[in-house]
């Protein structure tokens, strides 16, 4: 029996907390979460969520209240949330790099009545709730050296009878706050519809890749503080299959757990994949189980995407999204994919089903094929909106519910949505706009290049040049005038670096993957009253 979901089974699933309580009842012997060893079955997961909900009101909570959860992945996450939202309170995970004076400032601005500590981030946790005015209890996932009470205990103190709260399928679920590279980061609010209804057109369009065939496995190794994480996890969960938890994604473990629990799916950013062909024994691992690799939350230059396929030899779909419309709006497909490489592989794809997109100027009028604006979507997966923040939720959502996405690109004439960067990146040379990631996709392909970013700094002549920071591949030794003349064979010259500098540690980078150029920039600009000439 094939274990993809028919279209009607999300009709009693309107919420998250009604994906445990469905598969309790319909697999409830399956394994649904594999965390070190410890291995949940669906029925378990549905009377371990019911504790943890009996807890959570036994502490006070209440619909609408919010929790914070600041760790790595733990099965123990995924259960807490479904106790969370089925009583129709708040999670929000906080990414655990953050410092203790961040972290406080999250647990503030979402007003957190409890929080979830994991095992490293004890210490920073204690210090943020210090620093923070909700001075929330803090309960320990893990047993450890501190005096706080822990996750087990505390849930196992209370009776595994569902409480029954009625919740509705618009009401908060998650509160995911952005990764703050401008500024303080902002708590987007996400439904179960949100998440649920997309799954289900999914379900409707009968996509090869996105369907689970019975004993196929999901690995979830990205971080649950972003979408990528806690997003892709639920998708496992929601089809019925068993989602393998990494605590934290790690190149070397990746390569032992594929072929050991026989992964058939899994999520990775561009960055995480090239950590893992990057591996001395990379080439040597059976693949054999995986069908498809989805990967997304940054740009993936053609040349690293071409040896990713050749390593693994399974159906890779790209994936564009954001946290504000619940992870992914467009897919490319395994079919326009291409060993030897096309221009279609240089696209996020074609719309979900379900989504619409459209690209805009400035004033908000809708562009043609091939003109460049701004990437807008509109959809059921689109945010309820910024928590506590009515002004940029309405100047990112418009009144006909256009999500503006702060991405420059456009759509071609066969529907294909091409990203070109970040609005905020764009670099303007002698009036010419520039957008770093088709800089990168040209460079990136040098054979002595592992790694690179693309910047704008100041330029006396042109206002702003583009300049190249590239982490060369090991036991090279890399020519500068030699990348540029290789970057000027591919693209238009006024587009290819005009300078290279090289790094000998890897590229910063925010905890979901995406290249932190402002932090590259920043000692360019030093002194500059402005960040663009």
């Amino acid at each position: 029996m094939a274990a993809s979901l028919q279209p009607d089974e999300f009709d009693l699933m309107p919420t998250l907390g009604d994906v445990p309580r469905h598969h309790a009842r319909m697999r409830g012997d399956k394994v649904a979460l594999s965390f070190e060893g410890r291995e949940t079955t669906f029925a378990a997961l549905d009377a371990q969520s019911n504790r943890a909900s009996a807890a959570l009101a036994a502490a006070g909570l209440k619909a609408g209240d919010r929790v914070c959860y600041f760790g790595k992945n733990s099965d123990h996450y995924f259960e807490l949330l479904f106790a969370v939202v089925k009583i129709g309170a708040v999670m929000a995970p906080i990414g655990w790099r953050l410092s203790a004076d961040e972290v406080a400032y999250i647990i503030d601005d979402a007003g957190a009545h409890l929080l979830f500590v994991g095992p490293e981030c004890v210490e920073v946790g204690e210090a943020a709730a210090a620093k923070s005015e909700s001075k929330p209890k803090i309960i320990a996932m893990e047993p450890g050296a501190h005096a706080y009470p822990v996750y087990a205990a505390w849930r196992d103190a209370h009776p595994a009878q569902d409480l029954a709260i009625p919740v509705a399928p618009s009401a908060t679920a998650l509160l995911l706050y952005t990764s703050g590279t401008t500024g303080r980061p902002k708590g987007v609010m996400l439904t179960s519809a949100n998440i649920l209804r997309s799954r289900r057109n999914l379900a409707e369009a009968r996509m090869g890749w996105n369907e689970w065939n019975e004993g196929e496995v999901s690995y979830c190794a990205m971080p649950v503080a972003h979408i990528g994480g806690t997003g892709w996890c639920l998708v496992g969960l929601v089809n019925g299959v068993k989602n393998v938890v990494a605590r934290d994604f790690n190149p070397m473990e990746a390569l032992e757990v594929i072929p050991r629990e026989r992964i058939a799916k899994m999520f990775m950013v561009p960055a995480a994949l090239q950590f893992v062909i990057r591996m001395p024994r990379a080439r040597e691992i059976d693949y054999s189980s995986l069908t498809h690799i989805l990967y997304g939350a940054s740009p993936m230059p053609v040349d690293l995407l071409r040896e990713c396929m050749d390593v693994f030899g399974c159906g890779f779909v790209q994936q564009y999204g954001m946290t504000e419309t619940t992870g992914t709006v467009t897919y490319l497909p395994p079919a326009d994919h291409d060993p030897k490489g096309n221009e279609r592989m240089r696209s996020a794809g074609l719309p979900m089903p379900g989504v619409e997109m459209a690209i805009l100027d400035p004033e908000g009028k809708r562009l043609g094929p091939n003109e460049i604006g701004e990437i807008a979507t509109r959809s059921a997966a689109n945010m309820k909106g910024y928590w506590r923040k009515d002004e940029a939720t309405a100047a990112t959502v418009d009144g006909d519910g256009w999500l503006r996405t702060g991405d420059a690109g456009y759509i071609d004439a066969d529907g294909y949505v091409f990203i070109q960067d970040r609005i905020k990146d764009m670099i303007i040379s002698g009036g010419e706009n520039v957008y770093p990631a088709e800089v990168e996709n040209a460079v990136h392909g040098h054979p002595h290049v592992a790694e690179v970013a693309v910047i704008g700094v100041p330029d006396e002549t042109w206002g702003e040049a583009v300049k190249a920071i590239v982490v060369p591949k090991p036991g090279v030794s890399p020519d500068a005038a030699d990348i540029i003349a290789f970057a000027r064979s591919r693209i238009a010259h006024f587009k290819a670096p005009r300078s290279v500098d090289f790094l000998a540690t890897p590229l910063p980078r925010s905890a979901s993957g995406k290249i932190l150029r402002r932090e590259l920039r920043e000692p360019f600009w030093v002194g500059k009253d402005r960040r663009v000439n």
